[in-house]
């Protein structure tokens, strides 16, 4: 699947809407990895317009997900057995980076690393995950 499809298809998915999908800026097939763009939004925000760290989580998750998702032709579905998200500083609306790398991707398991940048490069959060692959359902 190409960059335009899949963003097309993210931009019309509720779910990526409501964590404010913008566009994937790299797909990289050889490097097992991606770069998604975010708009946060002052809707993900509590107190002092910081964003919710669940929309960090998730958009950090779902990074992780598609990296694993790529070189298996989206054939299968990386569904999270452990998660873990360090978070480095706070996030507030406006563009943020997701991206993440597949570390080992096996028959059945998959590592991942991934992050989330604001656009000026600064490290927000990082996160690591252990996913279990199941074939994609038919669609």
């Amino acid at each position: 699947m190409d960059i335009a499809r899949r963003t097309e298809y993210m931009r019309g998915e509720p779910l990526f809407q409501g964590m404010g999908f913008s566009k994937i800026l790299e797909f990289n097939r050889e490097n097992q990895s991606v770069k998604i763009e975010y708009i946060a939004e002052t809707r993900h925000c509590h107190s002092g317009n910081i964003v919710q760290g669940g929309y960090v989580t998730g958009w950090i998750d779902s990074a992780m997900a598609h990296s694993v998702m790529i070189p298996t032709d989206f054939k299968f579905s990386p569904l999270t057995l452990e998660l873990k998200i360090t978070f480095l500083k706070s996030a507030n609306p406006g563009i943020v980076i997701a991206a993440a790398k597949v570390i080992k991707l096996g028959k059945s398991i998959a590592f991942v690393e991934g992050t989330l940048s604001g656009s000026n490069g600064d490290l927000i959060a990082k996160g690591t995950s252990t996913n279990k692959l199941v074939p994609m359902p038919k669609q």
